[in-house]
């Protein structure tokens, strides 16, 4: 049964947790998180690119020169794609390059994410991840403690004091147990979770 690190806000080692080999201890399959981490990228896409075509350009509405008689190549319009200012063959549109994958690949990309962080030893367990203020300082201060620069912390709700002090750090993301992302978790050194959400995520994802 694998095991993480159990430490505080100050970056104390309080303990060791036991975590569930159902979700931290599986054999990881590359090829799904490969897909899980494309199919994100996929979706951030904006997909917002656009080109004319010689439809849509400007001009080109009268016939060069005559069709035959020039020596010249025929021509129709001065804005098909070989003319200069001509349109372009197979414009790019705006479209959508988002799509779904299934969710039993979605789950074992997250379990096989999970279980590879846990065998690296990169799961830290913090006995209540929280802050009294907003304070940069303090979250860098905590990050520094457990020595890792690029992280993903797991709250067991929206914990605005943890968002807003982490917000400002490069490489820091921020989550809730029931919003994990593959990407985010395979982006990381670390995979910084608070005791409470490792509860909410073992019931969840189990």
């Amino acid at each position: 049964m694998p095991k993480a690190t159990v430490v505080d806000m100050t970056g104390k080692k309080v303990g060791e947790v036991d975590l569930s080999d159902a979700i931290f201890g599986i054999e990881p399959n590359v090829s799904v998180v490969h897909e899980a981490v494309k199919n994100h990228l996929a979706n951030c896409r904006q997909g917002t690119q656009s080109a004319l075509t010689r439809a849509e350009v400007s001009g080109g509405g009268i016939k060069p020169w005559r069709q035959k008689g020039t020596g010249r190549a025929r021509q129709g319009s001065t804005r098909a794609p070989q003319w200069t200012h001509g349109g372009v063959v197979f414009a790019p549109k705006p479209r959508s390059y988002s799509y779904t994958l299934n969710k039993k690949v979605k789950r074992l990309a997250l379990k096989s994410a999970l279980s590879a962080k846990a065998a690296e030893g990169n799961v830290i367990v913090v006995d209540g991840l929280n802050l009294d203020a907003v304070k940069t300082k303090n979250m860098a201060a905590f990050l520094g403690a457990v020595e890792s620069k690029k992280a993903v912390l797991v709250t067991p709700e929206v914990n605005e004091n943890v968002v807003l002090s982490a917000r400002n750090i490069p490489g820091v993301v921020t989550t809730t147990a029931k919003l994990l992302s593959v990407y985010d978790i395979v982006n990381a050194n670390q995979f910084i979770v608070d005791k409470a959400a490792l509860a909410v995520i073992e019931e969840v994802f189990a």
